[in-house]
């Protein structure tokens, strides 16, 4: 199931607001072109930024997400219906023959157990085409982003035009390595409504990601520095191996 944070009705709403620039995309476009990819899978397109940029590039497009709220969101930012939105998981993907399948914003840290990362894997490998390629990132145990989400407390308001002002405020709640949790707590205050979301992730070290790719049918290629987030994430790029 979905978090809140991206199917509440009233987070999604609010989510492009509070997530802000969106640097990191620009990384994912650039790829795109090195590998000569006209066929694109986002897995986890959440409320469909990168999807937009790569359908506007003229690139045909195909976003997932569990999260409803957010596709619709994603939708209304579609006016033409150039992308193919489905509702799911990657797991039930149909075959795409996808030149690239990407997952950004460490969406690889959502699937928690090895099965449900297997499976995702797998479903993805399935919507590639023969040596399309995978590219994801996900965030480096050893940097230990948890201690900073954890000193980094105060309340970030936005004026936003259609909610008014709003609240966010984050804290951690468990760290029981390679698990961390987290809250989000929004207080809407033109009306005082309070949404909080748990959320879960899984840090995975480099060896467990290759490993993990290898034994799904994949053939790792590189594993890059983030451009917009240096030494705090691994970027894997890797191929359908058949």
């Amino acid at each position: 199931m979905p978090d809140p944070i991206f199917d509440h009705p009233r987070l999604a709403a609010v989510y492009d607001a509070f997530d802000g620039d969106r640097a990191d995309l620009d990384a994912y476009l650039a790829i795109a072109d090195e590998l000569g990819a006209d066929r694109v899978l986002d897995v986890g397109c959440g409320t469909g930024c990168l999807a937009i940029l790569l359908a506007d590039s003229g690139r045909t497009v195909m976003g997932v997400d569990p999260a409803e709220a957010s596709l619709q969101i994603a939708g209304s930012k579609d006016r033409t219906g150039r992308i193919t939105w489905i509702h799911g998981d990657a797991t039930g993907v149909p075959a795409f023959g996808a030149d690239l399948a990407v997952m950004t914003g460490n969406v690889a840290q959502v699937f928690l157990t090895d099965d449900d990362w297997t499976r995702t894997l797998r479903g993805i490998r399935g919507a590639l085409r023969p040596q399309g390629h995978l590219v994801f990132e996900t965030r480096r145990p050893e940097r230990r982003a948890w201690q900073e989400w954890a000193s980094d407390t105060g309340p970030v308001v936005l004026d936003l035009p259609e909610a008014g002002l709003v609240e966010q405020r984050r804290e951690v709640t468990d760290v029981s390595l390679p698990l961390v949790s987290f809250r989000y707590t929004y207080t809407f205050l033109a009306d005082g409504a309070v949404v909080t979301s748990d959320s879960t992730l899984r840090f995975r070290d480099r060896d467990e990601v290759e490993t993990s790719l290898v034994a799904n049918g994949y053939r790792v290629l590189e594993v890059r520095d983030a451009p917009d987030r240096p030494g705090r994430e691994f970027v894997f790029v890797a191929r359908r191996a058949t």
